[in-house]
């Protein structure tokens, strides 16, 4: 009710309600004049010689209403149309508030009317504009203040919703995991540990060989071919895994090797568990940002200093 008022008043505003209406009896040039706050037309009819007052209605009327009521007010009436003072035709959405802030020509069958519009007029229009954007402004403040935070609420339970159905059903896959995980990484801590024994099993034998049983100038050709044949091991490493060969990546792709295999074994859904990881992350990253102070309409707090720990706004 409030804002009802607020609104009539700024409508009430526009122009002089003490204003007369103004005809120029000549019939070819009219003065629109104001009525109770609102612009009056006062056209001569052709068929019926009398002098009809159109009330227009800015910001909720254009000049298809205008022409319209022209047209039923006289039934011998079959043509309306509006120019401009340069002669440029008006369209029929043109709004009344546009149309009266300059004057124009009217034109009803052959008779032309040379349509005035007063110079108070014109301000009280844009006043009464000016008064309109201000209540929709005031509009606008309070269905934020009053729809926001309820939205912001509504779509945080249903965000908090997605994220417990989603943990729900993640909760057996990410327990299946952490026990295929486990397995997996204690079979390639046992490859790595056998590879460990395998190349301390090779240097003493290699040493045996060279110190007591045979001499070095025998073994120094053996070990070349085993340092050469490990080389081109590594170069085919290469070759198939697109890779170089270091120890922390072959360690993690001898783990995803077990783990795959495991996982299929197991019928564990590697997919599935994905996709509920992604989503889950989408859903946090709604809320984090949801709960933004921009989000909120709140005042973000200014720069902190590294001394005092205080923030200056």
């Amino acid at each position: 009710m409030a804002l009802r008022c607020m609104l009539g008043l700024s409508l009430g505003r526009r122009f002089p309600l003490s204003r007369a209406v103004r005809l120029y009896s000549s019939g070819q040039s009219i003065e629109v004049g104001v009525r109770e706050g609102f612009p009056v037309l006062s056209l001569p009819l052709p068929s019926r010689n009398e002098t009809c007052d159109f009330v227009l209605r800015p910001f909720l009327q254009t000049v298809a209403h205008v022409t319209s009521s022209i047209r039923n007010e006289d039934p011998g009436i079959e043509r309306v149309v509006l120019y401009s003072p340069d002669g440029n035709r008006i369209s029929s959405s043109t709004g009344v508030d546009l149309l009266l802030q300059s004057d124009f020509h009217l034109h009803v069958n052959d008779l032309k009317y040379h349509i005035k519009i007063p110079t108070d007029m014109v301000s009280g229009m844009l006043d009464g504009e000016k008064s309109l954007s201000d209540v929709r402004n005031v509009i606008h403040k309070l269905y934020t203040s009053l729809n926001v935070d309820r939205h912001q609420l509504s779509k945080e339970r249903e965000l908090r919703g997605q994220l417990e159905a989603l943990a729900s059903e993640l909760a057996p896959l990410e327990t299946q995991r952490q026990q295929l995980a486990q397995r997996s990484e204690r079979r390639t801590n046992g490859v790595l540990w056998a590879g460990l024994g395998w190349m301390s099993l090779q240097f003493g034998f290699f040493a045996r060989l060279t110190w007591w049983e045979y001499s070095w100038d025998i073994m120094e050709p053996v070990t070349y071919f085993v340092g050469y044949g490990t080389s081109i091991l590594i170069f085919t490493y290469f070759v198939l895994t697109r890779q170089d060969y270091n120890y922390p990546e072959a360690r993690d792709r001898q783990y995803l090797n077990f783990f795959s295999k495991m996982a299929t074994r197991n019928k564990f859904d590697v997919e599935k568990y994905n996709h509920l990881k992604d989503t889950v992350a989408e859903v946090r990253s709604e809320l984090d940002r949801l709960r933004d102070p921009l989000q909120l309409n709140l005042p973000t707090s200014g720069p902190t200093s590294p001394l005092t720990g205080d923030s200056s706004n």
